[in-house]
């Protein structure tokens, strides 16, 4: 129910023909970029702080612009950024009239803000091929060390952010290769060089030529990456026409591509891709881990492999909350989790269909509410054919196996003789189906000028309205169903008071993802400890039950670990507790003392969610398992954090 960012989307395009093939055939020189803003658009869930968009210009003659760039700010940054691009197109005949096109979406995770954040980063340099301009979805865990290792060769960035840092590293080994081709050309040519240590005239062209048809972005990425921590999609464009596109060995961020004799386009999404070119998902592939898809100057298209492929971690949460619902998998899957929470809500409501509403908050919820009442339903029909089943065996014992039952012969049976049933008959049986109901409803936003604690809570309350009327006061059990719990903000300052205002029998809040109990190191918005409410229900719960020794030894183990990447402690925070305990104490934790129904928490199973979504096993922020070293390290460290700023 708390929105949560995520970094981020991008978007690639790579024409494989003249730009007047474009213009001859669809009428109009800008098709490429028309492909580009409806990728962008269909992926604005992924980014909406802002967007920037860059094009590169092959074979433009000296003296004119050849790469372009244009970055804007807020909900609205992708429209303002194309609306910059029309407006610099019609003063300049050549501009934005490339082959190479580069769209990136910006949701920060690491609390910087602002226009010089926004990316593509672009790197100049006068020669062509040692420009660089690249974008990416990623958070690194390691920058400090790329940091370090690009300081020690005497670079002096002026930024201290992970993208930045990245260009000048990549930078640096981009001019690295185009000095090897250099020196390559020079010891093949018997042309003399300059006092400068340069080829000029002829030879001068013909070394720059040879230079831009041969650059190995491959290079690039292998001497850079073997850094890396983390979950990573790394987009690039080169000034001489180079294009790349590398996923991060664990699979962790997604990565798609589609290719035919017109185009390349790449995308974090695939119905992103599928929408824009009108193709069928099994005509999209998605990038192997550790692996670049790269294009170069004169459009060949390969797959190298950067770094060795290490165990599939993709991100579980892209299919639970991140990525788009229409994707026809994400889809499936979502319906999936909902389908399998219903055993833990038919015990939450012992059983009692009849007298329970289902419904889901937010709108990310809705298909995995489509799978639960569809699961319920199927649960509902198997109860009706069995008791059924057994009403006709009780009425062949009486009257024999040759009478001819029907509905309408039945329904003037007294009770006694229909047993199982119920007073009312088969056909009040036959009546029955699962109630679901648009029972709560996204009012208004926060506004976030309002700065004083008491109404903004009081503001809070009221971002959700509800359906008067949608269930039977005091008779009606509520279930609510959403995708994730992380910061229970939400819920106790608005959902479960006006939910209360329904006055139901009780209210069942049931999440079709496990408990959120770790932070996010590679790309989602949640990086301290004391944001979950689950991790604050663990401590709590310790305290309570005379086990506080836990936390200050879990600082000791973690302080003293600070280097050491190999264990997690913070997993022994949650060890003396089950799920249903830390959820009881959430519970506690969440409802005011003006609620007066039962209010309980469910949460989707471990085991349920590697069963949905059995290709992206990415589970730390509900394990703690991490698939990095960095992660790791970053974990013990904030709750180090956590714990110096609380004792």
């Amino acid at each position: 129910m708390e929105q949560l960012k995520h970094e981020c989307g991008i978007v690639m395009i790579r024409l494989m023909k003249p730009i007047s093939y474009y213009e001859k055939k669809y009428g109009s020189w800008e098709y490429g970029l028309n492909k580009l803003y409806l990728m962008m658009e269909k992926q604005h869930n992924r980014g909406q702080e802002g967007a920037g968009v860059s094009c590169v210009k092959l074979d433009q003659q000296a003296g004119k612009e050849y790469m372009f760039r244009e970055k804007a700010l807020g909900a609205n940054a992708i429209t303002e950024v194309f609306a910059a691009i029309g407006k610099s197109a019609m003063n300049d005949s050549d501009a934005w009239r490339g082959e190479m096109l580069m769209g990136h979406l910006r949701y920060s995770t690491t609390g910087k803000h602002g226009l010089a954040y926004v990316h593509p980063f672009l790197r100049r340099n006068n020669w062509r091929s040692k420009n660089l301009c690249i974008c990416g979805n990623f958070n690194m865990t390691n920058v400090d060390e790329v940091f370090a290792d690009i300081t020690r060769m005497g670079q002096h960035p002026r930024i201290y952010s992970d993208t930045y840092i990245l260009l000048e590293q990549m930078g640096h080994r981009l001019d690295r290769e185009v000095e090897r081709l250099y020196s390559e050309y020079v010891g093949e040519t018997d042309e003399p060089v300059g006092q400068d240590g340069a080829l000029a005239g002829e030879t001068g062209i013909s070394i720059t030529k040879y230079i831009e048809e041969n650059v190995r972005v491959e290079n690039v990425l292998k001497s850079s990456a073997h850094l890396w921590d983390g979950g990573y999609v790394v987009c690039g464009q080169t000034g001489s026409g180079e294009m790349f596109a590398m996923r991060d060995p664990h699979g962790i961020r997604p990565c798609f591509y589609y290719k035919d004799d017109e185009i390349l386009v790449v995308a974090s999404e695939r119905p992103a891709i599928q929408t824009a070119m009108n193709i069928h998902t099994e005509d999209i592939i998605e990038l192997t881990p550790g692996q670049a898809v790269i294009v170069t100057k004169n459009g060949e298209v390969r797959k190298e492999t950067i770094l060795p492929q290490q165990e599939n971690k993709a991100c579980s949460f892209e299919r639970i909350y991140f990525s788009r619902g229409s994707d026809r998998d994400i889809y499936r899957e979502r319906k999936e989790l909902g389908r399998l929470l219903v055993p833990q809500v038919l015990d939450a409501i012992n059983g009692d269909l009849a007298h329970s509403v289902i419904s889901y908050i937010p709108n990310t919820a809705e298909v995995a509410f489509f799978g639960l009442v569809e699961a319920l339903d199927n649960y509902l029909n198997q109860q009706k054919a069995k008791l059924i089943e057994e009403a006709i065996k009780s009425l062949d014992s009486r009257f024999g196996p040759h009478l001819c039952v029907t509905p309408e012969g039945l329904k003037d049976q007294k009770p006694e003789e229909l047993p199982l049933l119920g007073s009312d008959g088969l056909l009040s049986l036959l009546s029955m189906r699962i109630r679901s109901e648009k029972v709560a409803v996204k009012d208004i936003k926060l506004r976030t000028f309002i700065t004083q604690t008491d109404e903004r809570n009081d503001l809070a309350a009221h971002v959700y309205d509800i359906t008067y009327g949608s269930i039977v006061p005091f008779q009606d059990n509520l279930v609510i169903i959403d995708d994730s719990i992380v910061r229970g903000t939400t819920l106790r300052e608005s959902i479960i008071s006006i939910l209360n205002r329904l006055h139901p029998k009780k209210i069942v809040i049931v999440s079709s993802s496990p408990q959120v109990r770790y932070p996010d190191y590679y790309g989602i918005d949640m990086s301290h400890m004391d944001e979950f409410i689950a991790f604050r229900a663990a401590i709590s719960l310790l305290k309570a039950t005379g086990k506080e020794h836990i936390i200050h030894d879990v600082y000791r183990k973690s302080k003293e670990a600070t280097r050491d990447a190999s264990i997690n402690y913070v997993r022994e925070i949650y060890n003396p507790f089950s799920t249903n305990d830390i959820s009881r104490q959430m519970v506690r934790m969440l409802k005011g003392d003006d609620i007066r129904c039962e209010v309980q928490m469910i949460f989707q199973s471990i085991e349920g969610l590697h069963s949905a979504c059995p290709n992206h096993p990415g589970d730390w922020y509900f394990t703690g398992h991490y698939p990095t070293p960095g992660g790791v390290r970053l974990v013990n460290k904030a709750y180090v954090e956590w714990y110096e700023k609380t004792y």
